[in-house]
């Protein structure tokens, strides 16, 4: 039997790609909470984590005590003619009714396959008129899952999601303005087998609204329609105690009340352990349910042209040196010691707290002592939003902007850097890092990949910088301007 105990070294050798979908979300979840095994505290601290590791483990051992086979059994009717094109054609007879699917047929699931997603879009352009745009965009949204790998190529919808994609293109190549889409009746017939009938549980809808709502202002009235709407759910017995996620939703409801009726509460804020929890019932490991960027993959170059990235709004010698670079940037600095490092990390730092929000300065490599106190005397970078730290909190959730000084002293490897930006993807981070007698920086070279700034001290005082947005930029750092 697969535990917590055991876990990584009895799935050492497991081949994830063969097993399903939820149950390779499930190991995810496990390596993202666990920290791969090394930090079992939001297992023991966290009831939403544990639940979540806990069901995804008794899933895993039905799933290994049943011998799961190689490949994941689905059976998967016959795919679609190929030689059906999804372009307009004359005007055909009206389809007969569809009977109606009785309740017994309906399976409540977690979470519908990306794959049926697809499928399920594709067949509904039946018999509609489509704008060019509405194509590219569902072309857009298609290579996006693929890329992001929610569409895998061992899914036994492969042949299908191919299908769907070539026949898009070649309608959104050949089309002019816009057109009324029509599936040939056996395309259509064979696509609808595979969607079944299937609907996302009510629990889990209503998990994915409350998570919504999270750290959003004026939602106190939407707060108290989603707790009368949970109310209707379980006086209906559309939700009932033996609904997987029952103790969820009475932990939801609990809070909305509490959101909903109290006067100094001004948004809901859902404790980051938790968040993680709820995500991990719904198979994500990512930080929000706002999804990704929403840009697309494929775009006309005028449209991309005129697109505005968001960016901090540096100025002055910050901007001269790196640019004006995005929120949730990430920048490495390395120097020989004494050579001006941590003045400029410094420096730089108390200009973000006096301009761009709040910022932690954690200072290993000298601790909290008269050597930190001087410099930040000497640059008069004090600020009620600059926060010091010998070590490295647990939680990074009240600052906007981390400084790690440095990273060799804090014995961190590159793995532990890219979970720490992976579970704060809004914040910005700036390592610093010791240098070699040659100059060089001390660690994997991954690490300067890895970052969009890259900042060198060659000779003290004068700092050089050859990242993405200002490649070149220079400053001295000692200077009073």
């Amino acid at each position: 039997m697969i535990t917590i105990d055991n876990y990584f070294d009895a799935t050492r050798n497991f081949i994830w790609d063969n097993y399903p979908e939820a149950i390779r979300k499930g190991n995810d979840y496990m390596k993202m909470a666990t920290e791969e095994g090394r930090n079992w505290a939001n297992y023991h601290g966290s009831e939403p984590v544990k639940r979540v590791i806990d069901l995804y483990l008794s899933k895993l051992n039905e799933l290994v005590g049943k011998k799961a086979p190689a490949k994941e059994k689905k059976e998967r009717p016959s795919s679609p003619t190929p030689k059906a094109p999804a372009k307009p054609t004359q005007p055909r007879a009206a389809k007969a009714a569809r009977p109606e699917v009785s309740p017994q047929q309906i399976d409540l699931v977690e979470r519908i396959p990306e794959e049926i997603r697809i499928i399920r879009r594709f067949i509904n352009l039946d018999g509609k008129s489509k704008t060019k745009e509405e194509i590219l965009r569902f072309i857009n949204s298609l290579q996006k899952a693929i890329v992001e790998k929610r569409i895998r190529k061992t899914s036994a919808y492969a042949e299908q999601i191919r299908y769907i994609q070539d026949k898009l293109i070649d309608v959104y190549n050949t089309m002019k303005a816009k057109i009324k889409i029509e599936l040939k009746p056996e395309t259509y017939e064979a696509l609808k087998k595979l969607t079944g009938e299937q609907k996302v549980m009510p629990s889990i809808n209503f998990i994915k609204r409350y998570i919504g709502m999270n750290g959003k202002a004026g939602m106190k009235e939407k707060a108290r329609q989603l707790l009368e709407q949970i109310n209707r759910a379980i006086d209906k017995g559309k939700i009932t105690d033996s609904d997987p996620y029952i103790i969820q939703i009475h932990e939801l409801k609990k809070h909305l009340h509490a959101f909903a009726t109290g006067k100094i509460q001004k948004v809901l804020e859902i404790e980051k352990a938790t968040l993680h929890g709820l995500n991990g019932i719904l198979s994500c490991t990512c930080q929000s349910l706002n999804g990704p960027d929403d840009k697309p993959i494929l775009m006309n170059s005028m449209d991309f042209a005129n697109m505005r990235f968001m960016t901090i709004g540096l100025r002055g010698k910050w901007r001269d040196l790196i640019g004006d670079p995005s929120p949730n940037f990430t920048a490495m600095v390395f120097g020989k010691p004494k050579m001006g490092k941590s003045y400029l990390c410094i420096d730089f730092a108390g200009y973000l707290a006096r301009h761009h929000g709040k910022v932690l300065y954690v200072a290993k490599e000298e601790g909290l002592d008269m050597t930190l106190q001087k410099k930040l005397s000497d640059k008069n970078v004090a600020h009620p939003n600059l926060f010091v730290s010998a070590e490295l909190p647990a939680s990074l959730d009240a600052y906007n902007f981390i400084f790690l000084d440095s990273v060799n002293r804090l014995r961190l490897l590159p793995a532990d850097l890219i979970r720490l930006r992976s579970a704060n993807p809004d914040k910005s981070f700036v390592f610093v890092f010791q240098s070699t007698k040659d100059g060089n920086f001390r660690g994997a070279n991954s690490f300067q990949h890895d970052v969009d700034v890259v900042v060198e001290i060659p000779e003290k005082g004068r700092a050089v910088q050859y990242g993405r947005f200002n490649q070149g930029g220079e400053m001295q750092i000692f200077s009073e301007n």
